[in-house]
């Protein structure tokens, strides 16, 4: 039945309508919605509230550094500016990869890339592995994943412990809104397709404790509309006017549900996968390194509360630590033998409240893997592996470990000036790092990942998003 409603034409007519509006139409500053004013304290208490529910929205490609609560001089973000200025903003998150599957794999599974296997086109996530979707099933939340972006399809091994997961129908209403990148039409619709299947998810199943997850993609696309700021006319700026576009969207969903008085008794996480290049490096796009501009993502939390002074997690934090802290917030069991742990305790410790654990063992060193010939299948591995160690950040290219670079970010935050020459004996160390990393490969759940045959189809689905692959 649910299958069915999600795919029904007239679920995304009848549905549209205030919500398309509100988003597009929506020049004025995007206000929190109403709910009371809470402290630490009540951060502590979740864990023992037996009436909450967790969204998870996953902003495709979407850098830290290009929204206003992570310092962004332009306007691109009040409505995720203002839920970090009242809630929990980390403000040094490293994805695990610079490409979705890979990083998503790492993120869901609170495990490196190494361990958990996912490093190719065309590998798997084993039955055996466990995902959070599972914890919340097991623990009685009625879940469901709605997704654009066809690394996280279920043949990959990332529907488990879903009871709904789809791909929404898009309207053809929305794809008059694409500008910018003419390759966002190489995937149809918009996010408000899948904003406007949550709502409807909301509407039937929000009287029940629920897990929702949903993956946006109009800033992987450069998908914006016309009320959009005139930033300028550069890939650059089009991608700025894309995070306008995204975060008027999210506003715009999260007053739906407000309006459904769910928001007083719902934990709100946005993170993402990965950033994107503009040329800092040489490259435009992701998935080519581990630079800061493709690997600093944000990691946000809204909660059933406002604080009135917002709680800002200074220290690095892989991307691998979200799900360890969620889970431990709200009271779930946590993901064993993981490589994440839980911030809490470092959460609690930035709100100025003791923590009975301490923070110690939360500051280590960050692990990062690409594959460079990740979307060749024939091509024997090129993996670059990145540290990232307090402000030292070292990438080690496996192949030939003699060119591994090292920056300081300190003194070089955007990574431009290559000190490996004259800190060898550091680089020397970090290398020992790396392969002891690489040495770690063994899951969690004792079974390694699988390699699967793409149908022609979604094969060519994957490629119209811009990647090269060759099965």
């Amino acid at each position: 039945m649910l299958r069915r409603i999600f795919d029904s034409a007239w679920l995304y007519f009848a549905a549209a309508g205030l919500l398309l509006a509100f988003a597009v139409a929506s020049q004025f500053h995007l206000q929190i919605p109403s709910r009371a004013k809470g402290t630490v304290d009540d951060i502590v208490a979740l864990s023992g509230r037996d009436d909450l529910n967790v969204i998870f929205i996953l902003v495709d490609t979407l850098r830290a550094d290009r929204l206003g609560v992570y310092g962004y001089e332009r306007d691109t973000s009040r409505f995720m500016d203002d839920l970090g200025r009242h809630g929990i903003v980390f403000k040094h998150v490293i994805a695990q990869s610079s490409w979705t599957k890979s990083s998503m794999a790492s993120l869901w599974t609170a495990t490196n890339p190494r361990k958990n296997g996912i490093l190719r086109f065309n590998h798997s996530l084993p039955e055996d592995a466990l995902l959070p979707a599972e914890v919340f099933q097991q623990a009685g939340f009625r879940t469901a994943g709605i997704w654009r972006n066809g690394w996280v399809a279920p043949n990959f091994g990332f529907g488990q412990g879903f009871d709904t997961y789809v791909k929404p129908v898009s309207s053809p209403e929305r794809r008059k809104l694409q500008r910018g990148n003419p390759s966002a039409r190489a995937l149809k619709g918009t996010d408000l397709d899948v904003m406007d299947s949550a709502v409807e998810f909301l509407r039937n199943f929000g009287n029940e404790r629920f897990f929702l997850y949903l993956h946006l993609m109009d800033i992987h696309q450069y998908v914006f509309d016309d009320q959009a700021p005139d930033y300028g006319s550069s890939y650059s700026d089009a991608y700025d006017k894309s995070v306008n576009w995204t975060d008027r969207t999210i506003g715009a969903f999260l007053h739906e549900i407000d309006d459904m008085d769910l928001l007083t008794k719902t934990v709100v996480v946005i993170g993402s996968d990965h950033g994107e290049a503009f040329q800092e490096h040489g490259h435009e796009g992701h998935a080519r390194n581990l630079y800061r501009e493709v690997a600093e993502v944000p990691f946000i939390i809204m909660l059933p509360f406002v604080l009135e002074e917002g709680i800002v997690v200074d220290s690095n934090v892989p991307n691998i630590d979200m799900w360890p802290t969620v889970l431990d917030m709200v009271g779930l069991l946590p993901l064993e033998g993981v490589d994440g742990v839980s911030q809490l305790p470092a959460i609690l410790a930035a709100g100025g409240a003791p923590s009975e654990s301490g923070t110690e063992g939360l500051e280590r060193p960050i692990y990062a893997e690409l594959d460079r010939r990740w979307g060749n299948g024939q091509s024997d591995p090129n993996p670059l592996v990145g540290v990232t160690d307090d402000q030292v950040r070292v990438f080690v290219p496996l192949n030939d470990p003699e060119k591994a670079e090292l920056y300081d970010w300190a003194t070089d935050p955007t990574e431009q000036n290559d000190q490996a020459g004259e800190r060898a004996d550091e680089v020397a160390s970090y290398r020992e790092m790396a392969t002891r990393y690489v040495a770690d490969d063994d899951p969690p759940w004792g079974v390694e990942a699988g390699t699967i045959e793409i149908e022609e189809m979604q094969l060519n689905q994957l490629k119209a998003l811009g990647y090269r692959i060759e099965q």
